[in-house]
């Protein structure tokens, strides 16, 4: 039988309280609107101040008293101690992260403290301050950390990491630690090892939103080129409204653990932007190959798409698909959102926004 936060805080007369680091992510946001449609007191800490005062995260928390912002930095060991000490959590989300792959190669040591270091001291403090018992805590893993372990096969909660980042090398060092602490304190402590997870939400600088913001511009008209790196990069990507239900559901269990969240299908670069261009009515026609290909629209000929080497990555993981098995039998997870369905809401959202920046006469870049 499955425990949850408010099944243990009915003696206690309080609703239960979480505490989200990084909710100015993607996650963090479909994190924080699910906790609190189920009742929970939310404490979401990030650095981006400006993103907590407005957009997404300022609404909610205008539309719900039961979520506070707090301006908060994974390499502050004080003000982690602090906010724990003061917030007193049931859960912990750590979600904060440099999070992109092409950054943590130009700034390996900040990638290090934030997503290693900082997982470590967030631990600490739970320990310090006698909360191991009363406080359960989710790690953000990565499927980065597999690299290329089990090429062309499916990686599981059993398949051996073989980081190729200073990002994966990150997340496997806090997921190590997450164990340790896991087993050396009995702290109910559990490892998402997340694949891809897209939404609207997810900054430009990814590759999925590079693209639908790029589509979404070619729909009003632009001439711009779309520029992107390796085309037959396969990802296994889901929706993350689905995953962060997963994160939750991990720390209902009366156990901890580690847990694979995948859909169990990869697909590549090139799919992606084929079905992203179909949502505007562009069929996308391949010419040359390498470094050389180009993609153009069939109807008027236009190139729509160039690759450039620039986005080339010095290692890079070919294809990902996870093995989420453990996850449907234990926790009875399972992705719901189709590939295409994920494209075509990401499309629709860039569009909305251009239609509505264009209207206050705001750039449409974010």
């Amino acid at each position: 039988m499955v425990l949850s936060s408010v099944d243990r805080q009915e003696s206690r007369k309080r609703p239960p309280v979480a505490m989200i680091t990084g909710i100015t992510g993607q996650d963090g946001g479909y994190l924080a609107e699910l906790l609190l449609r189920k009742g929970y007191v939310v404490h979401g800490l990030g650095r981006d101040v400006a993103k907590m005062e407005s957009g997404r995260l300022a609404d909610m928390a205008s539309r719900n008293p039961g979520l506070s912002l707090h301006a908060f930095d994974m390499v502050q060991g004080g003000r982690i101690h602090e906010l724990v000490e003061q917030i007193e959590p049931d859960e912990i989300y750590n979600l904060a992260a440099q999070s992109h792959v092409q950054k943590s190669f130009e700034e390996p040591d900040y990638t290090i403290d934030v997503n290693a270091t900082g997982t470590v001291r967030l631990l600490n403090a739970i320990v310090k301050l006698g909360m191991e018992r009363s406080t359960r805590f989710y790690q953000a893993s990565s499927s980065e950390m597999f690299g290329h372990a089990t090429v062309g096969g499916m990686q599981s909660e059993e398949t051996p990491f073989h980081p190729l980042n200073p990002y994966a090398v990150a997340k496997h060092a806090a997921f190590e630690a997450t164990n340790n602490f896991r087993e050396a304190y009995g702290l109910h402590a559990s490892n998402g090892i997340l694949f891809n997870h897209e939404s609207p939400f997810r900054a430009p600088t990814f590759v999925t939103r590079k693209i639908s913001l790029a589509v979404a511009a070619v729909h009003f008209g632009s001439e711009e080129c779309l520029k992107l790196g390796n085309l037959d990069t396969r990802r296994d990507w889901g929706h993350a409204r689905d995953y962060v239900e997963g994160m939750w559901l991990m720390l209902q269990q009366p156990e901890p653990g580690d847990y694979v969240l995948a859909t169990g299908v990869n697909r590549s670069v090139r799919e992606f932007v084929e079905i992203a261009f179909r949502e505007i009515g562009r069929e996308v026609e391949w010419r040359g190959s390498g470094i050389g290909e180009e993609g153009f629209d069939v109807a008027s000929g236009r190139r729509l798409v160039a690759v450039d080497p620039k986005f080339f990555r010095p290692t890079d993981v070919n294809a990902t698909l996870g093995n989420a098995s453990r996850a449907r039998a234990v926790l009875g997870w399972t992705a719901r959102t189709s590939f295409d369905q994920l494209v075509r809401e990401m499309v629709e959202a860039d569009i909305r926004r251009i239609e509505s920046s264009t209207r206050s006469g705001a750039s449409h870049s974010v």
